[in-house]
């Protein structure tokens, strides 16, 4: 390389070529290509057949079907029987040419007009109310335009907690981005919405956009935060439940948040008012958001919930309740009033049971037995009569009965 260069200038300053070529210590036909040469030379090695090459043409054609297919397959197929590292050196070469084509977009989002959607699962274990620990799903919603981050942890990836835990977040944030895009998750759909992931998006006024499959591009901003989560918050931290994960992630977001983000040569808390702006105003409150369900109480005077029951009090046994559920609260009423309300259990298949309504229970079963009466300031007190009421009632005397 250096000669050739070296050639060239001397030539170009005039000195002969047999100057050139004595100077140097090079033949003179060198220094002839030397000067005709536009490029530098190089060294190209001349292509032999190998051990490859009879198999070539069978991995192309099935190639040409299945660009994916495994390098060890491949070798099964076409009969290969050497080195399985030289092999797939070959396959890696030859499939580049059969694989399709998916360039990858620049995005611009404008303000107001879209929020990315995802879960992270943290790599570490959440101790749960039984004892037992648990890898809990966090639902992460980001701003596309301010870069603007809201994520809470929640029980399971229902859709009832992934819409109630939506809710919570928007409500924190104040506003409804035009768009909320997900990606692959059952619970709010695949393909087509979820009958309430539509109510919900219905009564937000907005559009939630399942993202077609192969397009991380317009997802990848909280993916990104995904593995930002992983880096720079997990390390070091023990936590004692999800609530305990929850105070400490949302005090962490805090200073996450008033950070710079390169993309942007913004920081998001700088940014989120002018997103906020361009968004749509939150209601109120949303309809038929949570776990809800009507039944009616049997002897058994549990209600389940995801996969946990909660004791009812038994005045409500034969009647028809409603049973609702949010991230923190279980509620049960019967022609309502409220007759049972637990903390929700995050842990799977627990018995949650209140003591009153065992006490009530067992009062229950003494007055159905006929060995005590029922206190007349029980609760359930009201689920019984006097028969002579009813013989007052049709205007008969019980004492003229033979």
């Amino acid at each position: 390389m250096e000669d050739w260069a070296l050639i060239r200038r001397l030539a170009a300053d005039g000195v002969a070529k047999a100057e050139i070529a004595r100077k140097l210590g090079i033949s003179r036909t060198t220094v002839l290509k030397a000067i005709a040469s536009q490029e530098p030379p190089r060294y190209e090695r001349t292509s032999r057949p190998t051990s490859f090459t009879p198999f070539e043409a069978r991995v192309r054609q099935l190639l040409a079907d299945t660009p994916e297919m495994p390098a060890t397959v491949l070798a099964e197929r076409v009969g290969w029987t050497g080195s399985i590292r030289w092999f797939r050196d070959n396959v890696n070469r030859v499939r580049a040419d059969h694989r399709s084509i998916d360039p990858a977009d620049r995005l611009s989002w404008s303000a107001g007009d879209a929020a990315q959607c995802d879960l992270w699962f943290p790599p570490r274990k959440i101790l749960l109310e039984d004892g037992s620990r648990s890898l809990l799903p966090v639902l992460v919603i980001t701003c596309a335009f301010s870069r603007f981050m809201l994520a809470v942890m929640i029980p399971t990836r229902k859709t009832e907690d992934l819409l109630l835990g939506m809710w919570q977040l928007l409500t924190q944030l104040g506003a409804v981005p035009r768009r909320l895009l997900w990606d692959n998750e059952s619970g709010i759909g695949r393909g087509k919405l979820t009958e309430p992931a539509a109510v919900f998006a219905g009564s937000l006024a907005t559009t939630i956009k399942l993202l077609p499959p192969r397009d991380p591009e317009s997802k990848g901003i909280v993916e990104r935060r995904n593995g930002f989560f992983e880096t720079s918050f997990m390390p070091g931290r023990v936590f004692a439940s999800p609530q305990d994960f929850n105070d400490q992630f949302s005090a962490w977001l805090v200073t996450a948040n008033a950070r710079k983000v390169r993309t942007i040569k913004a920081c998001p808390i700088d940014l989120v008012e002018v997103d906020k702006a361009a968004m749509l105003p939150l209601p109120p409150a949303v309809l038929h958001l949570g776990w809800r369900n009507y039944l009616r109480l049997g002897r058994d005077y549990y209600v389940r919930v995801d996969t946990s029951d909660y004791s009812v009090h038994p005045c409500a046994i034969g009647g028809r309740v409603d049973v609702t559920a949010d991230l923190e609260k279980v509620r049960v009423r019967h022609g309502g009033r409220l007759v049972a309300e637990h903390d929700r259990r995050w842990a799977r298949g627990m018995t949650v049971t209140d003591p009153a309504h065992v006490q009530a229970a067992a009062v229950l079963r003494r007055a159905f037995q006929g060995r005590d009466p029922v206190p007349v300031d029980d609760p359930a007190a009201a689920m019984f009569r006097d028969l002579a009421d009813y013989d007052r009632a049709f205007g008969l005397d019980a004492g003229g009965l033979s």
